[in-house]
């Protein structure tokens, strides 16, 4: 996986990776989490999602692949922490992954294509890997997502996180393209659906506004927004202030919607 990460892997970053699971992330991938699957989990970050996986298909094999060696550190740490012995980490590339022809039952990848610039090739490796197995796929569509109140501040985040993501790699559209992907890809049976996250709660607003006021300053999107002339420090403080103000508003509303595939073939 060569192409550069929006986000990198600031805490704020990882704070907001590491809450995720299969039921809120993955839900959709359900019905396939027999006991006894082999997983192959793409860009797995922190493990949180891989390793609830191996908890599911145990006593078969789940192994996690990212391409930044530090974060798979965190990912053992947790498995370790988490008793999970069926499951391994391993740096890798999405597009020339180091596994034999039909290697796993299922092929996993959460929020991995919208970050690569090649996503339609990663689907071919995934399909190669996965044999007359499941590949399945979930990601965010940026452009659909909405938001409440009509702050200013996010407005602006919005159109520079838009044209950053797509300066650095990928496309922050991806949820409404993986049908289009996946045929280009050459899958021939494509089951298609969608999900949503909403962070509306007191809690859930202090947690997600929080962590972007903090990632819209200090983590790689900040420095790639600055870096590509999209925003200045000034901007990317207008932004902080904006998610903030929208954590401390009782009627705020945040909701991303995802599109997900279960293709093979």
């Amino acid at each position: 996986m060569a192409d550069s990460y929006t986000h990198g892997h600031h805490a704020s970053v990882l704070r907001a990776h590491e809450w995720r699971t299969v039921e809120n992330s993955a839900a959709y991938l359900l019905p396939y989490l027999q006991p006894g699957t082999t997983v192959l989990d793409v860009g797995a970050g922190p493990g949180t999602i891989t390793v609830d996986i191996a908890g599911r298909v145990a006593p078969a094999g789940v192994v996690g692949v990212d391409a930044a060696a530090d974060v798979l550190d965190r990912a053992r740490a947790y498995a370790a922490s988490e008793g999970a012995t069926n499951v391994e980490f391993v740096v890798d590339d999405a597009y020339a992954l180091r596994r034999p022809d039909g290697a796993f039952d299922v092929v996993h990848a959460h929020q991995v294509l919208q970050h690569l610039d090649r996503p339609v090739d990663a689907l071919r490796e995934f399909r190669r890997v996965a044999a007359d197995g499941v590949v399945a796929a979930r990601d965010v569509d940026y452009e659909g997502v909405i938001w409440y109140p009509l702050l200013p501040a996010l407005a602006e985040w919005h159109d520079v996180y838009l044209r950053v993501h797509r300066r650095v790699a990928g496309d922050p559209a991806a949820g409404r393209k993986l049908k289009s992907w996946a045929r280009e890809a050459g899958f021939r049976e494509i089951s298609c659906s969608a999900s949503l996250w909403l962070f509306e709660s007191d809690e859930d607003r202090k947690w997600w506004g929080g962590a972007w006021a903090e990632r819209a300053v200090e983590s790689s999107f900040a420095q790639h927004a600055i870096d590509l002339g999209e925003t200045d420090r000034d901007g990317l403080e207008r932004i902080a202030a904006g998610w903030r103000a929208w954590a401390d508003a009782s009627d705020g509303w945040l909701l991303m919607p995802h599109g997900e595939i279960v293709a093979r073939g």
